[in-house]
């Protein structure tokens, strides 16, 4: 038991050091998804494949796009910031994909929410 405790305390401890090293900065891959639909996901027994599954066009509804926007990677959703919110409609908008447009986010996330640098789509 305490051998796992040990490897548990090394393992946080390396991945701090890790992201201390970046200043921060963190990258995400996944699928942005807007804050009203990202609850109804979240509820689906893998909202990551949910998430995949999410026209684009849904997306970039009026009361989607002001409800803001987020990413779901690594089954989590994170929410964006204002400006990651911008640069996440311009990223979609920009999309040839119907749906399964993964994005790679990179920011720092604080407070639950992620202050966005950067958006780059992935294949």
């Amino acid at each position: 038991m305490l051998r796992k405790f040990d490897f548990s305390l090394m393992a946080v401890i390396a991945l701090s050091l890790v992201v201390m090293g970046q200043g921060g900065k963190i990258t995400l891959t996944g699928y942005i998804i807007d804050k009203a639909c990202s609850a109804r996901l979240a509820k689906k027994s893998d909202p990551q494949a949910a998430a995949a599954e999410e026209p684009t066009s849904c997306a970039l509804m009026e009361g989607c796009v002001k409800s803001g926007f987020g990413i779901f990677a690594d089954g989590k959703y994170t929410e964006f910031d204002e400006k990651g919110w911008a640069l996440a409609k311009a990223a979609l908008e920009k999309t040839k994909k119907d749906k399964g447009a993964k994005f790679q986010v990179t920011g720092k996330v604080a407070g639950g929410k992620m202050s966005v640098t950067d958006i780059k789509e992935v294949e």
